[in-house]
């Protein structure tokens, strides 16, 4: 029996992850404050009209931290004090289309954010985060940032339909996931 291509997996375990390959890397960053967190509701793209951290794909070039940062400043105004890694997801969609997500947070961020035609800011407190209005996925590794787990996801959609799932804590000593990560670029001549 062959393996079927990843796109027309149905179950995880379909996927030979260590082979798989993603048409993007990009990012998410949560910055947390007193209690609260800053999310978006999202103008455009991906996810269009869903709740979700602030983030993007990374650029040639760049590392996912980075590009983290330079997302948040480019969809909200603001520039979050660090990122700091806490996990990461590789999502394969029924369509074809696949991603390797790097999740940050950062402690703060300085200036005030401002909607942009890329997202509307949303403060909300962190027990009172609106699932219902985001993607599937997120209902169960949010939580676990928000304790301060590490944690790795493979994931499966079809369309904004969570087909199946693996998700896991990264025990104390394994690596972060983005270490080394570099988006290749075209080469320049001097």
């Amino acid at each position: 029996m062959s393996t079927p291509s990843p796109s027309a997996a149905e179950r995880i375990e379909q996927i030979d992850w260590a082979a798989w390959q993603p048409i993007d890397v990009a990012t998410l960053l949560f910055v947390r404050e007193g209690g609260r967190v800053l999310l978006i509701e999202k103008q455009r793209g991906l996810g269009q009209g869903l709740v979700n951290a602030p983030g993007g794909r990374v650029d040639p070039g760049e590392t996912p931290a980075e590009a983290a940062l330079r997302e948040v400043w480019e969809e909200l105004c603001v520039r979050p004090h660090e990122a700091r890694w806490c996990g990461e997801h590789r999502f394969q969609f029924r369509d074809g289309y696949s991603m390797w997500v790097h999740v940050y947070q950062s402690a703060g961020a300085e200036g005030v954010a401002t909607a942009t035609p890329e997202a509307i800011p949303l403060w909300t407190d962190e027990d009172a985060i609106p699932f219902e209005r985001m993607w599937a996925d997120d209902a169960f590794w949010i939580p676990m940032l928000l304790r301060g787990e590490r944690f790795s996801g493979h994931w499966i959609f079809d369309g904004k339909t969570m087909v199946d799932h693996a998700l896991r804590v990264l025990q104390p000593g394994e690596p972060d996931g983005d270490v080394g990560v570099r988006r290749p670029g075209k080469s320049t001549p001097a």
